[in-house]
């Protein structure tokens, strides 16, 4: 579980550091040359990682700079767990998207726009749809970004909203806005300051329709202190690295470590996969939800995986729970 943890960030990373060239990511050999040319010596196996993304996805992305992406993923599936680290907006352009918080579940597809807010945790599931892949235009706005953008202007100060997803389906205003990325994409050379232009002109079509998204884009605080054992109650089916965890409840690693085990009496791994199985076992007795759905909205990252801990815990799998319940 935690090496494929680790090779999942690795290929974040990867698709980051490739960002700055704009490329269209789309092969084994394109992977297997950037791992090379990074030189990471823990991998001692290079096409085991190749194999592992291209076995859940095929997938592509262009850029015009790194905040403004054009996203496709060609198989049936992939899903993350994530925390959003800069606001994100997002036009649908096919497929579809499940994104699963802990106030709720929302479903996306073609003609959608939203935005995400920073620093919330999800598990986001894309699938295609209607022969076509899943494919979206994502625009980050970042805290950096924002603070220059709201320096420039006048507006009232306001005490920081809601973090909640915010739609804008259909919007003609944002539709315009985001399609219009589109030629961009392939350009070789790109017109001087495009990325920022667009940007703003998004962020200026949001505030004239949205009049409560400055409450939004003007918090820029980081994560203070807070209750520890009410945050990973409502949180722990993201599988997170704990130091994400540690972030979003302000403490280093070793505090978070400490107070867990003070909160919880064991440690986090323990708890969490014990949670994580209870949850599951609610869901196949109370909703009749599939093994293959339960699975990835509890924080687990194949079937397999989950299936085996979930017979060790209770003695017996989720088939047989489910067969002598319906």
């Amino acid at each position: 579980m935690y090496a494929t943890q680790r090779l999942s960030f690795l290929i974040i990373k990867i698709l980051d550091l490739k960002a700055k060239q704009r490329p269209l990511i789309n092969s084994k050999f394109n992977i297997v040359n950037k791992l090379n040319s990074l030189s990471i010596k823990f991998v001692k196996n290079y096409f085991c990682i190749v194999h592992l993304i291209f076995s859940h996805m095929e997938y592509q992305a262009k850029y015009i700079t790194e905040d403004i992406k054009l996203s496709c993923y060609q198989d049936k599936f992939f899903k993350s767990d994530i925390m959003f680290e800069h606001h994100m907006l997002i036009w649908f352009i096919s497929g579809e998207t499940k994104i699963v918080q802990a106030e709720g579940t929302y479903l996306f597809q073609k003609g959608d726009i939203f935005l995400i807010p920073r620093n919330q945790l999800a598990t986001i599931i894309n699938y295609p749809k209607d022969g076509l892949p899943h494919q979206t235009v994502v625009m980050h706005l970042t805290t950096e970004w924002l603070r220059n953008f709201y320096d420039k202007i006048t507006f009232r100060p306001i005490v920081a909203g809601e973090q909640k997803i915010r739609h804008y389906n259909n919007h003609p205003l944002l539709q315009s806005c985001l399609s219009s990325l589109i030629p961009y994409f392939d350009m070789k050379e790109l017109p001087a300051d495009i990325a920022n232009l667009k940007i703003t002109e998004a962020v200026s079509i949001l505030r004239s329709i949205d009049s409560s998204i400055d409450n939004i884009l003007t918090n820029f605080e980081e994560p203070g202190k807070i209750d520890l054992a009410g945050y990973m109650e409502k949180n722990f089916m993201f599988n997170m690295p704990l130091e994400k965890f540690g972030y979003l409840t302000g403490r280093s690693l070793t505090t978070f470590k400490r107070d867990f085990k003070r909160t919880f009496d064991t440690t986090p791994q323990k708890w969490l996969t014990q949670k994580r199985l209870e949850l599951a076992h609610y869901q196949f007795v109370e909703k009749r939800k599939k093994p293959t759905d339960v699975c990835y909205e509890v924080g687990f990252e194949n079937l397999s995986h989950f299936s085996f801990a979930f017979k060790k815990h209770f003695g017996y799998a989720p088939t047989e729970l489910l067969a002598a319940k319906s």
